[in-house]
């Protein structure tokens, strides 16, 4: 059964870090693209990140760049999302997510783009805050 469980929230003072777990069970990460999203309360879901097995493309939320850095261990099969100098807005749920790339990359737009992901997790809280 593939599942995905995302780790690593929890409250952090701006300015600081903290590093999300997407850890994958069931199939391989290899084939698929990789996105992190996010929803803050009472706003839409927003794509941060996401990541192509098929070209190695990465590709980031405007609002996140230079900031944020998604990358993936393969011999672990989890992905990770290392967030610093951190802003009371990027307080939200994270969720990871991933599509199968048949046909050609899924991660190609900034920001990525929910619907081409299949499988989601059940998401970690974040919140930044003094």
């Amino acid at each position: 059964q593939l599942q995905l469980v995302e780790s690593g929230g929890g409250l952090v003072q701006p300015g600081g870090s903290l590093r999300l777990s997407c850890a994958a069970s069931g199939f391989t990460l290899n084939g698929y693209a990789i996105g992190w999203f996010r929803q803050a309360p009472g706003k839409e879901r927003e794509g941060v990140s996401c990541f192509s097995s098929t070209d190695g493309n990465t590709v980031y939320a405007d609002s996140v760049k230079g900031r944020f850095t998604i990358s993936r261990d393969n011999a672990k099969n989890t992905v990770y999302l290392q967030m610093n100098s951190l802003k009371p807005e990027d307080t939200a749920v994270y969720y990871c997510a991933v599509g199968f790339e048949f046909g050609g990359s899924r991660c190609q737009t900034a920001p990525p783009l929910a619907g081409l992901y299949a499988y989601w997790g059940r998401g970690t809280q974040v919140t930044v805050s003094s």
